[in-house]
């Protein structure tokens, strides 16, 4: 007679490890402080860039162009590693927001509803060029506002990017900090 053998209850069976434990999220904290000679450096050359547009904002009757340009200072000299701050977004973003500033102009009176418009649609066309500067959507906002002369305008406002993109450069160079990330 035969007998069938029982199942060997003796083989090893295979079984999944226990999974790792997931670390906790960590929240960001705030940036770490900057060195004493990056903060005096890079004040120091925003300041110095700033009184020069307003000199040539005023002999130029453009002194509202001043906001949107500060705030491009402060993130090209607080923030240079940033794509806001890249002289790509700096340039490209403040122009073409002018530009669509001028483009509403043509289809609409100077106006608040214009500038909101306006403001918007820069926020779109920078976008789409892959150029963001947030301070530039002021820039489009100024321009639907106050209707300014279409070429001096873009000239001082491109000659004052420029600055600003160079006072960025000569910061980064003289505090050891990398400016521009990259430029186009």
């Amino acid at each position: 007679m035969t007998t069938t053998p029982a199942p060997d209850a003796t083989l090893p069976t295979t079984t999944a490890p226990a999974p790792a434990p997931v670390p906790a999220a960590r929240r960001p904290g705030p940036p770490p402080r900057p060195r004493p000679r990056v903060l005096l450096l890079s004040t120091a050359g925003s300041v110095a860039a700033l009184l020069l547009l307003v000199a040539v904002g005023t002999v130029l009757d453009q002194p509202l162009l001043i906001p949107p340009l500060a705030a491009s200072m402060a993130l090209v000299a607080g923030a240079p590693d940033l794509p806001l701050s890249q002289p790509r977004s700096v340039v490209g973003g403040q122009l073409l927001s002018a530009l669509t500033g001028f483009v509403v102009l043509t289809v609409a009176s100077p106006g608040l509803w214009a500038a909101a418009v306006a403001g918007g649609l820069a926020l779109g066309v920078m976008m789409l060029a892959r150029t963001p500067h947030s301070p530039a959507a002021a820039t489009a906002v100024i321009v639907a506002l106050q209707s300014p002369p279409f070429w001096s305008f873009l000239g001082l406002l491109a000659l004052a990017c420029l600055l600003l993109v160079a006072v960025g450069l000569g910061s980064a160079r003289a505090t050891g900090r990398t400016y521009p990330v990259y430029w186009f």
